[in-house]
């Protein structure tokens, strides 16, 4: 009896664990949804870091859901529906990583504003 209840519960585990997640009827474009984990990576880091006096959850995703046109069902069902292949999911952070070091670069490739010329001789030329 205990061989049966364990296969049983075996087998329950793993008919729940393969349940496919349906596709949401207003599916976000891949390359979209990767632009808005991008936004949301860097609205993050601006909590993060109090930047300007940081910026609030609610002011973040109302700025999210009005610049991509969506509201925060058709969020949570995209994001679940692209989460549920991990995989695909790690692709679309990399993504993300990659376009946040590519911004990293350009940023820091900036000289800033009253920056002293490397050689003192030469006049800093704006």
């Amino acid at each position: 009896m205990r061989l049966i209840t364990l296969l049983l519960a075996f087998l329950l585990v793993f008919v729940g664990c393969t349940t496919a997640i349906e596709k949401p009827k207003k599916l976000i474009e891949k390359d979209k949804m990767v632009d808005i984990l991008y936004d949301i990576a860097l609205l993050e880091a601006i909590k993060s870091q109090n930047v300007n006096g940081g910026i609030s959850s609610k002011k973040s995703n109302e700025f999210l859901f009005k610049k991509y046109k969506i509201d925060s069902l058709q969020w949570e069902e995209n994001n679940k529906y692209y989460a549920s292949d991990i995989e695909e999911y790690k692709k679309m952070y990399e993504e993300v990583k990659k376009r946040i070091q590519e911004e990293t670069t350009k940023a820091n490739s900036i000289p800033a504003q009253g920056t002293p010329p490397t050689n003192p001789d030469e006049p800093m030329v704006r």
